[in-house]
């Protein structure tokens, strides 16, 4: 095969994955959730789904991309998501680009962008604002008041631990 047609194999594909993110996100909001819709795909087969469940179940953290990735966690049986695609109906904010991260995913593949969000009310330039600005300087006060005398003592377990997974 060759390079131009895996790739016009590859853009069929995502918009494939990526018409089914969306179509999650609109049913979510007929079901009176978040207008945001993400799905997990690994060697082409739906993994996971996740739809935004923050004020269905009054966790902030409950953002589509985070439901799918915890839930393909679930389903491959490791927190290494390693070969999968995350595809979502909307830019990942820094909280769900951190969980694509953290979760090792190969690519995230996403429709509407962040301005789009915005206009619907689901303005995220604050976050990215602060995470460019020096920590001194941020809104929400993060601080290491007093670093007690056994802070490190967790991770100084940790690295004795013979059991440990890294990752």
């Amino acid at each position: 095969m060759t390079q131009d047609a895996a790739a016009q194999l590859r853009r069929a594909d995502d918009l494939y994955w990526l018409g089914a993110a969306v179509r999650l996100a609109e049913q979510n909001v007929r079901d009176g959730g978040g207008p945001f819709g993400a799905i997990v795909v690994k060697d082409g087969q739906q993994v996971a789904v996740g739809q935004n469940r923050v004020t269905r179940d009054n966790d902030p953290t409950a953002h589509a991309e985070v439901e799918a990735i915890r839930a393909a966690g679930r389903a491959l049986g490791t927190f290494d998501l390693s070969g999968t695609i995350l595809y979502s109906s909307c830019e990942p904010c820094p909280l769900c680009l951190s969980a694509g991260l953290w979760g090792r995913v190969e690519r995230i593949v996403f429709s509407a962008n962040k301005m789009d969000a915005a206009a619907a009310g689901f303005d995220d330039h604050e976050f990215y604002e602060l995470m460019a600005t020096p920590r001194d300087g941020w809104t929400l006060p993060v601080v290491q008041e007093l670093r007690t005398a056994d802070a490190s003592e967790p991770f100084e377990l940790w690295g004795r631990f013979d059991g440990r997974v890294r990752y």
